[in-house]
This record gives structure tokens, sequence and C-alpha cells, in this order.
């Protein structure tokens, strides 16, 4: 029972290299023992169970022969409490469970973020709906592909073709966890026993080095000609495999990831995804964006589609990965590390495509069990990556995290090989990047000041107010949030946030008119559809005024107005540049 457990676990990371010679009745016998092991568990609970209720009766009650029947009946019948009624896992599942495993499930889900209760008791070989495109089951693929190399045990074993599975190749970041010890042992020991063949390697880390080098460790010892590097919580569906041999055997340098369905982290039902490409916003957290217009004029949701990124889960070339660089070892914890793989592919000479006919199931946990804010951890690595690739653009990272450009405070680390590496394969510039791979990232390239407008007079600061709601506020200055200003060469001051995309519409300070004394916050097309002011004439120290109407942003008695100009003072908290 405690098997997919330890699968699912963060720092087991494994690589399924070159598929060949699986058989269909892998783990069986380890699956009966297991089978045996869990019936034996609900035997003995539900004896445990129908003890606790007849203890609990009242005395009166076993006296009285004729009123116990009733009573015990009614006992059964009865819903269990609630016990964590403010649980996200509990909020749409577990209705029906015993105050007893209420507690278990919920202490399961807070160590690792997912329902681990439901995932002990469900087959280890479990259907997953097949939700590809219907033109994909019509595809055919070439016999001699190369071999491959992916994380996760039972669903690749199971769905990949006999002859192209290899090794498996397990990374343990030197985990806390007891059950990736002796028992994975045990269950690997198995799994050699019923495939001689099948090469199994165990990578064990002496210290907690971070996902990037648990990956890197995985591919140094791997053997394949491809490798495929997944998250340790999916699973993979039928035909997974042959769409994204069959584009790395046209071309050594392409990247490809497979299309992920939802695993829902309560119910673990599967939740359909349609294909998407990977990219990420100027703070380096991914997300998914549209494929090229040019590749839904195809009409075609087979095809594979160009992506500015990758999302963590990826098959390539063994030999090129490791020309390219493999993954930046100086990342840590967790976070960035899609984004640099993505940057670096693209400029240094290869692609990077989503393949819509290989899909797989991922877990989305609710939180990550060894770091439940990531925040700290991916901001220093958003800051490495940009020092190290993104050249001129690189503050825009500072930007997005709200944090100086100079004197952060915050240690990147060594990138001294890194931009050697970039150098050596004579890498585009990053510009190359934004213009062609992901001209949808606006590169704030007119940005003058950013952080926090301060009215020096009043001792106040510009808040966006409530929200939802279209009126900005003066407020005690405390700069985060909703006191984020983002002051434009345009004469567009933001406040709250500035997006990363072109496609989206940021919420602009505006002057509404003549007859109005507060100032309006709007999405910035739709201010100037209805004639609003949205352009401002500012310079550090100095009034904020209106270029539509002459007027001027104040704060009289505390309150923020739009008036005629007295001549108070704003400040931005830092200056990109002089204007």
């Amino acid at each position: 029972m405690y098997l997919k457990r330890l699968i699912y676990s963060r720092s087991l990371i494994m690589f399924l290299v070159t598929f060949f010679c699986t058989k269909e009745n892998i783990l069986r016998s380890f699956e009966k023992k297991q089978d045996a092991m869990q019936k034996m568990f609900e035997e003995d609970r539900e004896k445990q169970r129908k003890s606790t209720e007849v203890q609990k009766q009242p005395e009166k009650q076993k006296e009285n022969k004729s009123n116990n029947q009733p009573q015990t009946e009614a006992t059964k019948m009865k819903k269990p409490k609630k016990l964590f009624p403010k649980s996200y896992l509990f909020a749409q599942w577990g209705g029906d469970l015993s105050e007893d495993d209420q507690r278990e499930a919920q202490s399961l889900y807070e160590k690792y973020g997912y329902n681990v209760f439901l995932s002990d008791r469900l087959p280890l070989d479990r259907p997953l709906p097949d939700t590809r495109d219907p033109r994909c089951l019509k595809k055919s693929y070439p016999k001699d592909l190369p071999s491959l190399g992916v994380v996760a045990l039972r669903s690749i074993i199971d769905r990949t073709p006999k002859n192209l599975l290899k090794e498996i190749i397990m990374v343990d970041d030197n985990s806390s966890n007891k059950n990736l010890k002796g028992d994975l042992d045990m269950y690997v020991k198995s799994l050699e026993q019923e495939n001689p063949n099948l090469r199994i390697v165990r990578v064990r880390h002496s210290e907690q080095r971070g996902l990037s080098s648990a990956r890197v460790s995985g591919w140094r010892a791997a053997t394949a000609d491809v490798v495929a590097i997944l998250d340790a919580h999916i699973e993979v569906n039928q035909m997974w495999a042959e769409p994204l041999l069959t584009q790395i055997k046209a071309d050594r340098t392409v990247v490809v990831s497979p299309v992920f369905d939802r695993v829902n982290f309560n119910d673990l039902k599967v939740t359909t995804y349609h294909p998407n490409a990977h990219a990420f916003d100027w703070a380096l957290w991914c997300m998914y964006e549209s494929f090229t217009p040019e590749y839904y004029k195809l009409n075609d949701g087979s095809l594979p589609g160009k992506s500015p990124s990758v999302m963590g889960i990826m098959v390539a070339d063994r030999k090129f990965l490791g020309e390219i660089g493999v993954l930046d070892e100086g990342m840590k914890v967790y976070g960035g590390e899609n984004v640099e793989l993505g940057i670096r592919v693209w400029t240094c000479g290869g692609s990077i495509e989503v393949v819509p006919c290989s899909k797989i199931a991922h877990i989305e946990r609710a939180h990550k069990p060894y770091m439940p804010d990531l925040s700290s951890p991916m901001k220093r690595n958003a800051l490495r990556v940009a020092e190290i690739w993104m050249d001129e653009y690189k503050h825009n990272v500072n930007l997005a995290w709200n944090i100086p450009f100079e004197n952060h405070g915050i240690d990147i680390g060594d990138i001294s090989e890194r931009k050697k590496l970039r150098e050596r394969l004579n890498c585009k510039p990053f510009k190359w990047y934004l213009d062609n791979v992901y001209p949808m990232l606006d590169p704030w390239d007119d940005l003058l000041a950013y952080g926090g407008m301060k009215n020096l007079d009043a001792d106040m600061c510009l808040d966006q107010g409530p929200v939802p709601g279209h009126t900005p506020i003066a407020f005690h200055c405390y700069y985060y949030g909703p006191q984020y200003t983002y002051y434009r060469g345009t004469g567009e001051l933001y406040i709250g946030s500035i997006k990363s995309h072109t496609y989206d519409d940021n919420r602009c300070l505006a002057d509404i008119g003549t007859n109005e004394t507060e100032p309006g916050l709007y999405s910035c097309k739709e201010a100037v559809q209805k004639g609003m002011g949205i352009y401002w004439d500012f310079t550090q120290g100095n009034e904020l005024k209106n270029r539509q109407t002459k007027r001027c942003l104040e704060i009289i008695n505390q309150k923020l107005l739009i008036q005629e100009c007295t001549g108070q003072r704003w400040q931005s908290k830092h200056i990109i540049k002089p204007f």
C-alpha cells in the first residue's frame, strides 16, 4: 500500500531509458502480495471499527437486548462528523470516511500534497482515459525508433513497447522518506528478477542537491540513445513514447514534451488538458500559452507545436542534451530550471515541441511537500537565469519580483561556467529569442520607473484600493502588491501589477473627466475607448499631471483626488533610466 506513496515522493526521480525487453506480466506476484496485505488491512480496520462501535454503546442499552439492535443500526447509518471542514482535500471527497480515516487521510495530504490515502487503495495499473485527438489513433510510427529514458515505473512498463525499453534510472535526492530505502530496494529487486534484460540503476545522493542536480545525476547514469526526464508523480497513457521518439529520430536537436492531463490532488480523477505551448512570465513562473497562429491555421490538433519552453517533463537525445549542458546544477531546490533549458535549447541550436499524440497524467499537488513556499528559491533561480541568458532584458526579472536592480542581497551562485558554456556554443542573443520564439512576451523596454509612488507632501502612497473596484486610494506606504506602480515612456501609470504578455491589458491610472474629482483605475484599452486620460507627465520629485486634462493627482486630507495642480510632489521608489 505504500508503493505509490514512495513512487510519488518528491525526491525520487526515474528515467526509463531505451525501451526493450519488458514483460506484460511484470509485478504480478508483487501485486498479489500487495492486494493480500491490503485485504488484511481493510478486514482488520473493519473489525476495529465494529469493536469500537460496540464499546461506545451505553451500558443500559446492553441490558435491554430489544433496544440494542435499533440503536446499533442507527449508529451505522449516522454520517461521520467532518473533522476538517476547511481542508481542500475534503471539499468534494471523503464525506463517508470514518473519523480515524479522515485523520489518516489529512495527515498524509499535509505531508505529500495530494490524496495518498486514496492513492494507496487504487491499483497500480489503473486504466487512464484516452484523451488524445482521434487523428492520433490513425498514425503509425517507424519500427527502428531510438532508445529512451523516463520517470515512473508501473505505467511505463505496461504501456511502452517491449522492444524499446532498455533501462530505468531512479535518483533519490537524499530523501528523508524511509520507504525509499528498504521498501524500494525490495520492490526493485522483484523487478530485476522478473526482467533480467532490463537495466535498473539507483542513484542516491548523500545530501540534497535539488531538482536540477538530481536530474543531471540520472542523465549521467543513462546509456540509451534518448533520455526522458519525468516527474515521479505521473502515469503514462498508451502510445505515449512512439510520437516523441519519432520527432527525435527526425531531428536530434529537438526537445519534446507530452501533453499533461491533470490528476486531481483530491479525488485522483483525470481531467483532460488540451495541447498548448509551455511558456513563462517575467518572474519565470511557468504557464500554458497558445501555439502560434500559423499552427492553428493547419487545423490539425494532432500535429506537434513549437513551444518557447518546457515544463520540466521532457524527452531529448541523450548526447545532444549533454552537448548543450543538460541542466544548470547551480539552480537550487526547484523552479526556473525548465525556463533556463528552454531559452538555452532555442538560442543554442535546438528547438522545443509539444507533441499532442503523447499523453501523460500528472498529479497537480496542492502544495510541495518539501517546501510550502517556493518563492525564495524561485526568485533566486530566476535572477540566476536572467544574469546568464537575458542580456539587456535581465532586469525585467527584478521588475517582476519588485526588487532593486543592484545590491538586492540575493546570492545567485557562481555563473562563470554557464557563461562560458553560452560563449562556447555560440548562442544567439536573448533579443533574438524574444523576436523569433516568444514575441508575446512584452519586452518592457520602455519602462522608466517602478516599485511604488509616494506623495512627498502627504507622506502617503498610491494604492489600487478595493478589488474588485475601479477607485485607487491614498494609503500609508508599505510598498507591496497593491502599491506596486510602473511608469512607462508612453506616460501610462499602472497600479497593482504589470502584465508580462502583450495580449494582456494592464490597469491604468486615469483622469475620468473634468466633472470627476476621484481618479479611476481601468483596463487601459477600456479607458481609452471611454475617452479617459491615461497619459501622465511625471519627473522624479515633481507633480503628476494628466496630459489630456492638465489636472494633477494630489492627496488632500488623506484622500486621493484629481484637481487643479498645487505643486504636490511625487517620487517613484526605483528609477530605471533618467527621464
